[in-house]
């Protein structure tokens, strides 16, 4: 990757770390979202079923789709990034989907950014999926909930940064360039 000059401070990521994470949080997800929906419906919704598996598959893969766009959403409204500032697509290497910018970020900005689809597929569809007493859609929030860990991991990085620092964000490895003074790119 190009970089403008040295960054002040490279923050780097374990992705075998942040796959354990996004574990837990998806099993703790599914637990908390079970007792939910136990008590406020006092019925289970669970079933197991071919057509519930392919809905879950589904349901899954679209809202992967999305929490990817939500990042470029994001980078779009608070970055102010051009739709040719905008990288997506599948890591194999990683086993991850990805969504970035080639533009330098505040990160006020960044860390805006990386939650934003963590309330919009993760956290919104569960909520919803606990009223509706939908165990496959509470299963699939609970899973986007979980693969947000990546997201939660760098977010909790930024936050000991200043928020009028300028984040870089490495389109190739789980790493994030940061620099004290606005780079010129």
């Amino acid at each position: 990757m190009n970089l403008p000059h040295e960054p002040d401070h490279i923050i780097t990521f374990s992705i075998k770390k942040i796959h354990i994470q996004a574990l837990i949080i998806t099993v703790v997800s599914i637990v908390v979202g079970a007792v939910l929906m136990a008590f406020f419906h006092l019925e289970s919704g669970f079933e197991i079923s071919f057509w519930n598996f392919f809905l879950w598959l589904v349901l899954y893969t679209i809202l992967i789709i999305f929490h990817e766009v939500f990042h470029l959403i994001g980078f779009i409204v608070w970055g102010n990034c051009n739709r040719s500032d905008l990288v997506y697509g599948i890591n194999r290497e990683l086993g991850i989907a990805y969504a970035g910018t080639k533009k330098v970020l505040k990160n006020s900005a960044m860390k805006k950014a990386l939650l934003l689809p963590f309330w919009m597929t993760g956290m919104l569809p569960f909520i919803i999926s606990i009223w509706l007493n939908s165990s496959v859609l509470m299963i699939v929030a609970a899973f986007l909930i979980g693969g947000a860990a990546g997201d939660f991991s760098m977010y909790n990085q930024l936050r000991k940064i200043k928020k009028d620092a300028f984040i870089l964000d490495d389109i190739n490895e789980p790493k994030l360039y940061v620099y004290n003074e606005s780079p010129s790119v």
